[in-house]
């Protein structure tokens, strides 16, 4: 067990991007948690369907102190948590940024995206990939007075990705729910929300505060898009800062 609670704290940090735009866009979060003395390692999302595949990721999250990713990779991030307690009784810090545990609403987990609005995303992307991803871009910049600067601004720096692995990560994102594994995780928890997101609703908060019964840290940011890593990059990680100069820990 890793307990941080120096004002000098140095951290190894996995840092898990989200789908669609490729690891370029938490390149400034990186570097500013790197500037705060932390090693931070960036990778794209995988396809934690193919046994193989985790369990390459699982043996690489092995060398780090904190698990994090954001959005789709806060999913993957919790999937390796849960391997690394199941298979070597290894507790990592988990950190979530605008990611809901499960992306697609289902009876027992409301606060999601709708199932109609899922498919009808997908098909689209299957129909004009190239659309869909930038109208999937407009959704994580939108809510805030700056959603047209940073839209413009992630443009800049989203790589093309390959279909497969886009086509792999929604099938993630249709499939996976995370809420028992999280509720079960007895490692340290920090999952931060943006009270403006459009593709992870702020209606999640309470769900997530019952859920999780007081044994990890829930932050909301006022004012910001999903894409709030990217764009708000100094306060994400002075919540990050502050959460692991004193983490809470599961009882």
């Amino acid at each position: 067990m890793f307990h941080f609670q120096s004002k000098t704290l140095k951290a190894s940090i996995l840092l898990i991007t989200g789908w669609g735009g490729g690891t370029q866009l938490l390149v400034p979060l990186q570097q500013q948690l790197q500037q705060q003395g932390h090693t931070v390692e960036l990778i794209n999302i995988f396809n934690a369907f193919d046994a193989e595949i985790l369990q390459q990721h699982v043996e690489l999250a092995r060398r780090f102190d904190v698990i994090m990713g954001w959005s789709l990779g806060g999913q993957l991030a919790t999937l390796l948590v849960q391997q690394l307690e199941q298979q070597f009784s290894e507790q990592k810090i988990l950190i979530s940024l605008a990611s809901n545990p499960c992306f697609v609403a289902q009876p027992a987990w409301s606060s999601a995206m709708s199932e109609d609005t899922f498919i009808q995303f997908k098909q689209s992307f299957q129909q004009d990939t190239v659309a869909t991803l930038k109208r999937f871009g407009f959704l994580v910049c939108q809510g805030t007075d700056s959603a047209k600067k940073d839209f413009v601004q992630m443009q800049k720096m989203i790589k093309p990705q390959s279909v497969s692995l886009l086509e792999q990560g929604l099938v993630l994102l249709e499939q996976l729910n995370l809420t028992e594994t999280l509720a079960h995780y007895t490692g340290q928890q920090l999952h931060v929300f943006a009270q403006q997101d459009a593709l992870v609703p702020c209606e999640i908060i309470p769900n997530m505060q019952q859920l999780l019964a007081g044994k990890a840290e829930i932050v909301v940011i006022e004012q910001v898009s999903h894409g709030f890593p990217c764009f708000e990059v100094e306060e994400t990680v002075q919540i990050i800062q502050d959460f692991l100069k004193h983490p809470v820990q599961a009882v």
